[in-house]
């Protein structure tokens, strides 16, 4: 059995002790972990490493973005592709090493606030960005995982209010339809849905925005977890660790976990 986490952090340096919290709670064997906003010198190596996650495949830049994987089990980095085509680290890809399987973890951007590409050009990148996203998963050929945030809540049970966000980035039919695209690409296997089904509630992330986001509850599902089909099939498990929303200066998004049987 492996399991895999993904989270968005929004700051692995300022939030290493919910990170901390959460692997000593969990034991997930890989973590892979997005919007770590550093360089790779500055990556809290240590800490990992003290933690028992002492591989690491780790994709960073200054500020911003930023991904990483970190494991208990053997990884070896094996790709960074430019997805978003100017050099931001948003992407990398590791083989777990003797499992059979490829992990990619990504981070989409945003898009900005306009959802029209002609007044808004971070929402054309955005869109660029899962084109490239869906010609590279088209020449697929080993069983691969993807994970991250997706920064798009595709079904109307992804999101608090269907009717109010469709005009709202991250929920708008273009964005919607462009992951449609991406997922045929492959046959991605929505592993998250696999287990809680449509159209039953699942979020991932909250505003900070809302004063009290447990009892507003206007989340969205941005984060996810997909699978190539023969992979997917191994799943025996998936969580959303909504509790840790609510922890010691927490990030916006919270913790997914998949189990495996390999």
């Amino acid at each position: 059995m492996v399991s895999i986490a993904s989270w968005n952090i929004n700051s692995v340096r300022l939030r290493m002790p919910i990170v901390a919290r959460f692997l000593e709670e969990e034991a997930p064997d890989v973590l892979c972990l997005q919007e770590i906003k550093c360089e790779e010198h500055l990556f809290p190596y240590e800490a990992f490493n003290e933690l028992g996650y002492t591989h690491h495949a780790v994709h960073g830049q200054k500020g911003y973005h930023g991904v990483a994987t970190v494991s208990r089990i053997p990884i070896r980095e094996v790709t960074r592709h430019d997805w978003q085509a100017n050099g931001e680290a948003r992407h990398v890809g590791v083989e777990l090493v003797g499992k059979g399987m490829m992990l990619d973890n990504v981070y989409i951007p945003a898009g900005g606030d306009e959802p029209d590409r002609e007044i808004n050009p971070k929402f054309g990148q955005k869109l660029d960005f899962l084109a490239r996203m869906t010609e590279w998963a088209a020449s697929l050929d080993a069983p691969t995982m993807i994970v991250g945030d997706f920064n798009i809540a595709p079904l109307e049970s992804d999101v608090w209010s269907h009717k109010q966000l469709l005009k709202v980035v991250s929920h708008t039919p273009i964005e919607v339809e462009t992951l449609q695209r991406f997922k045929d690409a492959h046959g991605w296997v929505d592993v998250g849905r696999e287990h809680i089904r449509d159209p039953e509630r699942y979020y991932s992330w909250w505003s900070y925005r809302s004063k009290d986001w447990r009892a507003g509850d206007r989340g969205r599902r941005l984060d996810h977890m997909w699978a190539s089909p023969e992979l997917a099939a191994k799943s025996t498990a998936h969580r959303v660790l909504q509790d840790c929303r609510g922890w010691e200066k927490p990030s916006d998004h919270v913790p997914l976990v998949t189990e495996l049987d390999l």
